[in-house]
């Protein structure tokens, strides 16, 4: 009984917090002024926020659906940064001279 409340009490806290962080980057979408810093925001929030959530959610996976959470994280970390580093190089080429 107390290895199902610990676990339960694990998840909560990795998703809550990771729910924080998904919030925190939409914030940073939304209020920062140029696309740089919206970026930046969104990218380092959003990556430790689904973190938090597959890390929160493998206590309860067993096998191949563990072993899936993970394949969709690490996926997700690929395609996030490559994506980033597209729009990041697309914005500075917008970018009028200073």
């Amino acid at each position: 009984m107390t290895l199902l409340l610990a676990r339960d009490i694990f998840t909560i806290v990795a998703v809550t917090f990771g729910a924080f962080f998904f919030l925190a980057g939409t914030v940073g979408l939304i209020r920062f002024p140029d696309t740089l810093t919206r970026l930046h925001a969104l990218t380092k929030a959003d990556n430790l926020g689904l973190g938090l959530v597959a890390l929160g959610l493998l206590p309860w996976a067993d096998g191949i659906l563990a072993l899936k959470i993970v394949c969709v994280w690490v996926l997700v970390q690929f395609s996030s940064s490559t994506v980033s580093q597209l729009i990041a190089r697309l914005a500075q080429q917008e970018r009028p001279p200073a």
